[in-house]
């Protein structure tokens, strides 16, 4: 392409940049398209004012976004406390059906299991059920949670569960099919796991060590599999938006969901791999750990988001909006 045609074609777009903007999502996109012009003007113009109108833009920019990354941590607060929630409070009516979905794949589980324990088997693998047996002739059923090098299992475990959280979104392009799938798979496993203690009578025992780190993990991946049903559906029915638009809002809101589930799975990967392996700890600290995990997660993903909306809170457009703002609501 000639100089002149790349000027043309992009002179606008640069003059627009050139004007201050808040939005920390525009000022990103921003940035990244002044990066691409600079590698294409610095390859085919090395030389020339263009490239260095466009390298003294994209310094400033830098400039500004570092500047933002000094007050990153009030918009990651802010993030947190309104805005993850109030996106979630749309999508209680999918939690709920993601949730009674992956309920429902749990229970055919365990009646397969209950029809033929080779189903055990044939989930969980002949190594894993020989490997747990052996554990629980040793009188330490629960073994595998005792790895000597806990930080490499935190590192594995968190890497996996933020793997199958975004598989599970991602896949929700599918029109929510892949989702519903890797929910399927999960709670057929689930299912099955928990089958093989109660079949060896270690079933509470089960239930109060794993669900130590299952609560929030297994929660996360549940929720994670709610953010995929809201891609599937932005994407299926978009309503009186164009496809488009409805799949990148649906996008939007689901990549936000994504990203606030880090947090949770890092906290469940440290629960497994630097708590699960006091099997033998007292009952009522197990039943506490699991109490206290339910909670975080009911009132962070369903009570909290309701009460910031019954207080007037607002995220729309992608700014939030605070109850003074909403007294004509």
């Amino acid at each position: 392409m000639r100089e002149g045609k790349f000027i043309d074609k992009n002179k606008d777009r640069w003059l627009r940049y050139e004007a201050p903007t808040e939005d920390a999502d525009e000022l990103a996109d921003r940035f990244t398209n002044l990066v691409d012009d600079l590698s294409y003007s610095k390859t085919f113009y090395p030389r020339s004012k263009t490239t260095k109108f466009i390298n003294a833009l994209s310094a400033r920019m830098f400039r500004t976004i570092y500047l933002n990354e000094k007050k990153g941590s009030g918009r990651t607060l802010q993030f947190f406390k309104y805005e993850l929630p109030l996106v979630f409070k749309r999508y209680h009516f999918e939690l709920l059906f993601t949730f009674v979905f992956f309920s429902l794949c749990v229970f055919i589980s365990v009646l397969s299991c209950m029809d033929s324990y080779d189903f055990v088997r044939s989930v969980l693998g002949d190594g894993y059920v020989d490997m747990t047996e052996e554990n629980i002739n040793k009188g330490d059923p629960f073994g595998v949670y005792k790895d000597k090098n806990a930080w490499a299992m935190f590192l594995r475990i968190a890497f996996n569960n933020i793997n199958v959280s975004f598989m599970a979104i991602v896949f929700g392009l599918l029109g929510g099919v892949g989702t519903l799938y890797i929910l399927f798979e999960n709670g057929i496993m689930l299912g099955s796991f928990h089958y093989m203690f109660f079949k060896k009578g270690l079933g509470a025992a089960s239930i109060l060590v794993v669900w130590i780190h299952g609560t929030i993990e297994i929660s996360s991946i549940v929720i994670a599999g709610t953010a995929g049903v809201v891609l599937g559906k932005g994407f299926l029915f978009p309503g009186t938006y164009t496809r488009k638009e409805s799949l990148i809002r649906a996008a939007q809101d689901a990549a936000k969901i994504a990203i606030g589930l880090i947090p949770f799975f890092i906290v469940a990967a440290f629960l497994e791999s630097y708590i699960t392996r006091f099997t033998s700890m007292p009952i009522i600290v197990s039943i506490l750990i699991l109490l206290v995990s339910a909670a975080l997660i009911i009132w962070y993903f369903i009570i909290y988001p309701r009460l910031l909306y019954r207080n007037g809170y607002r995220f729309e457009n992608g700014e939030l909006k605070y109850p003074k703002d909403n007294l004509n609501e």
